[in-house]
């Protein structure tokens, strides 16, 4: 899945000569937490957050006076003296995993979507890529996640796949993860059914090790000794 097709598009921005008060006011307005910043061509020059709006904002610890009157000047700036110029972005060709690494790397809430050209074409956040993923993996419909530890060999897909589909079982979506024996590998179908004892028991038959999806995380992250 493209980003182009969970991006969002219906845009909230700003001008660059726009003062803070205009960007918190329609932060506030449009319920949003990121502010792409453009010029008159819609060129994206920027982005302003509520994380800017924060550092820019007076320290508590003034007495009413000074606070208001330093609120006011600060209020009276340029968003461009405060907001993000040097932009992480990412083209619009990319995917979601491609979008899910950037975002991870440099732990930024929202990131824009550009063209070629440095135009602005929407902005992806991360409540946005979470709702993909839960729509490509298919686990917002009632199901099973099984984790299955397999030998890490040629054929132990096929075997899993073969056992479940005899079932008539139907695939919501499957992941596959290493695990801290070198020599096997994590196998997690979400399956689209709550009645897995037959798939179970076959598995099992067959030499696969079943294991809870939880236990497997916890035993690649051992807690350290004290």
């Amino acid at each position: 899945m493209f980003v182009s097709e969970t991006m969002v598009r219906d845009l909230v921005t700003i001008h660059h000569d726009a003062t803070i008060s205009e960007a918190r006011d329609l932060m506030q307005k449009k319920h949003v937490r990121h502010l792409p910043v453009v010029d008159s061509s819609g060129l994206l020059v920027g982005i302003f957050t509520d994380r800017d709006m924060r550092d820019a904002m007076p320290s508590i610890l003034l007495d009413k006076e000074s606070y208001e009157n330093t609120l006011k000047k600060v209020l009276d700036h340029s968003i461009s003296e405060v907001m993000t110029k040097d932009v992480m972005t990412i083209p619009i060709y990319y995917t979601i995993q491609d979008a899910l690494m950037v975002i991870q790397k440099k732990k930024v809430g929202a990131i824009p979507v550009v063209d070629e050209n440095g135009f602005l074409k929407g902005i992806l956040s991360t409540r946005d890529l979470l709702a993909s993923f839960v729509t490509v993996m298919g686990i917002g419909q009632p199901g099973t996640l099984l984790c299955i530890l397999a030998k890490d060999q040629q054929g132990q897909m096929k075997k899993i796949v073969d056992i479940i589909t005899e079932e008539r079982i139907s695939f919501g979506s499957v992941l596959v993860a290493r695990y801290r024996d070198a020599d096997k590998k994590g196998i997690f179908p979400y399956l689209l059914t709550n009645n897995v004892m037959n798939v179970k028991r076959k598995l099992l038959d067959a030499g696969f090790e079943l294991i809870d999806p939880m236990k497997f995380y916890v035993s690649q992250f051992p807690k350290k000794m004290s």
